[in-house]
C-alpha cells in the first residue's frame, strides 16, 4: 500500500527521499503562514528563523505537492527522514489533496502532512502571527545549519511561482525582505 506526503514548504523543491510520483495541487481549508520558528534548520535557539506551517482557514486553499511513495523500503526511509526533518512540527494529520480547482472529489485522500500547532505547551518553537515587516526583519537576520532564512523564503516563492501559484503571504514577505536588503546595500555603500 502506498503512502502520500503533502509538502507546502521546502518539501516542494527538496523532497530528500525517493518517491514514485509527484503531483502539484492543493489542500482546502488551510493557509500557509510563516508562524513556525526554526531553531534547527533556518535559525538557532538564540535567534530562530521562520518557516511555514498550515493554519485552518475556512474557504482558503494552500497549494503544494503530494509525493507518492510505493515501495515499503522507500516508505520506511522517507518516514524516518521526515520525522527528523520535521521534528519541530508537533502534529501529523491526513488531508484530501486536489489537482483541479473545480473538483469536488479529491485526487488523493489520506495524504500525510506535518503541521506546527499554535499550542506553546506542545510546540515550543511556535512564533505566531506578526506584521509583514516584523517577519521580514527576522527572516533577514536569521541563519542556521541549512543556510540563511531568506534563502528558504526565496526558494519557496520561486517554487510556488514556477507552479503558477501566487501566495500573497509569501510574496508580501519576500518583497519586504528584498526592500530591507536593498536599503542595507544603499546604506553600506
Amino acid at each position: 500500500m502506498e503512502i502520500w506526503v503533502f509538502g507546502y514548504g521546502s518539501l516542494i523543491w527538496k523532497a530528500g527521499f525517493n518517491y514514485d510520483e509527484r503531483l502539484f495541487g492543493f489542500v482546502k481549508g488551510y493557509r500557509r503562514v510563516f508562524y513556525q520558528g526554526s531553531t534547527d534548520h533556518r535559525g538557532t535557539p538564540e535567534f530562530p528563523g521562520r518557516t511555514v506551517t498550515l493554519e485552518p482557514a475556512e474557504g482558503e486553499v494552500c497549494c503544494g505537492v503530494a509525493y507518492k511513495i510505493s515501495k515499503k523500503e522507500d516508505q520506511e526511509i522517507a518516514l524516518t527522514y521526515l520525522e527528523v526533518r520535521e521534528k519541530q512540527y508537533d502534529q501529523k494529520t491526513y488531508v484530501d489533496f486536489f489537482t483541479e480547482s473545480s473538483a469536488t472529489v479529491p485526487a488523493v485522500s489520506g495524504v500525510m502532512v506535518y503541521i506546527a500547532s499554535p499550542n506553546k505547551k506542545l510546540n515550543v518553537n511556535y512564533l505566531g502571527p506578526a506584521s509583514t515587516e516584523e517577519i521580514a526583519k527576522q527572516i533577514v537576520k536569521a541563519s542556521g545549519p541549512s543556510g540563511p532564512n531568506r534563502d528558504y523564503l526565496f526558494q519557496l516563492e520561486k517554487a510556488l511561482l514556477e507552479y503558477g501559484c501566487k501566495d500573497e503571504h509569501v510574496v508580501d514577505i519576500a518583497n519586504e525582505v528584498r526592500r530591507i536588503l536593498s536599503e542595507k546595500e544603499l546604506t553600506s555603500e
